[in-house]
């Protein structure tokens, strides 16, 4: 008789009787009833794996609290809507909350004890922010089904703070960079990436011979969502060429891998550039605003730049070109200062 494997099926035996169970990690464990591929069983089966995620901790929450907030937050419509890397920063920035302040009252939430906890978090004022952001969704979320009057966050102001943006690479850098690593190495493979697509880390160690369409990179971005299709530059293809690619990812790890996340990624990165000579504080995002600069320079639209990019709005191009923008300005300034010099006096000389 064949055996049938069956994802998420453990057998259990009790006194010389087997049992079986659907158990998976973050659902409630379900026994299935007679034995797998039979009709009772297989039919069971299928429900278990069609059942809601049971959200963890939810049958010890008290009614009405925080956390009880926050699971019927998750659960909504608007939440499942976020792209994954948003719902996995927002459940990272509630359940550090939660371990404070789950047990409280929904209800009894005033702006003053939200400001009070963005006020304590002041050391890391990004942070805060980005927990303002995530509660005032929530408590949005219990004004409109009735959990509250009122949205206890809605005129809370962000923490004032002075931002450290990812400095941007020169063609200075650049060019350090490209002389100590030659084409055929992975780390001007990676660079080439960087500058010839303009996108994420997250989005660029996920780039493989699949995403290769009539010439174009496919990107569907992780952060956004956004589908983009970048036409190839002729220095990306060129440095493509020099790899052989047997695997799903262009970047691979010295193990033959594709790197395991965004952040393994830009470690191995970072020692790469330092050996190179190149700035400590330049990272991979750097570069991601130099490929934006270099459209700039080249006489791009933000409309344009925006489409390689994939930008949300065009205010955020505008802040990654602003440098470039203001040199471009200030040269066409003096073009048109020099077409409009007036004619200068003879001083008395006779011709």
């Amino acid at each position: 008789m064949a055996r049938i494997h069956l994802k998420y099926v453990q057998t259990t035996l009790k006194e010389r009787e087997v049992y079986f169970y659907f158990r998976r990690r973050g659902y409630p464990r379900i026994r299935l009833p007679g034995y797998p591929g039979s009709k009772e069983f297989m039919a069971a089966y299928q429900k278990a794996l069609a059942t809601e995620r049971e959200q963890v901790g939810a049958s010890r929450t008290l009614p009405r609290s925080m956390k009880a907030l926050a699971i019927a937050w998750r659960a909504s419509s608007q939440f499942k809507g976020l792209t994954a890397a948003s719902q996995k920063t927002y459940n990272r920035l509630i359940e550090n909350f939660l371990e404070r302040h789950g047990h409280k009252a929904a209800a009894t939430a005033e702006p003053r004890h939200i400001l009070a906890i963005l006020e304590s978090m002041s050391d890391t004022p990004a942070q805060a922010n980005a927990l303002r952001n995530v509660l005032r969704q929530m408590f949005q979320y219990a004004f409109e089904h009735g959990w509250r009057q009122d949205n206890p966050v809605k005129d809370i102001k962000k923490l004032k703070y002075r931002k450290n943006p990812f400095p941007t690479w020169s063609e200075e850098d650049i060019r350090i960079f490209e002389n100590f690593w030659p084409i055929g190495s992975r780390a001007r493979l990676a660079l080439a990436l960087f500058l010839y697509t303009g996108q994420r880390r997250s989005d660029v160690i996920r780039m493989g011979p699949a995403r290769v369409k009539n010439g174009s990179i496919e990107v569907v971005q992780i952060k956004t969502g956004k589908y983009l299709l970048i036409p190839m530059h002729p220095d990306l293809a060129e440095v493509l060429s020099a790899h052989e690619h047997p695997g799903e990812a262009f970047l691979i790890t010295q193990t033959g891998q594709p790197f395991a996340s965004g952040n393994a990624f830009y470690n191995w990165f970072k020692e790469c550039a330092i050996k190179a000579g190149v700035q400590a504080k330049l990272g991979p995002h750097g570069l991601r605003k130099a490929a934006a600069r270099r459209l700039a320079e080249a006489g791009c639209t933000p409309s344009e730049i925006q489409a390689i990019t994939g930008h949300n709005t065009l205010s955020e191009v505008e802040r990654y070109t602003r440098e470039a923008n203001q040199k471009l300005l200030a040269e066409s300034a003096w073009k048109k200062l020099g077409s409009m010099r007036p004619e200068r006096p003879d001083n008395g000389k006779k011709t």
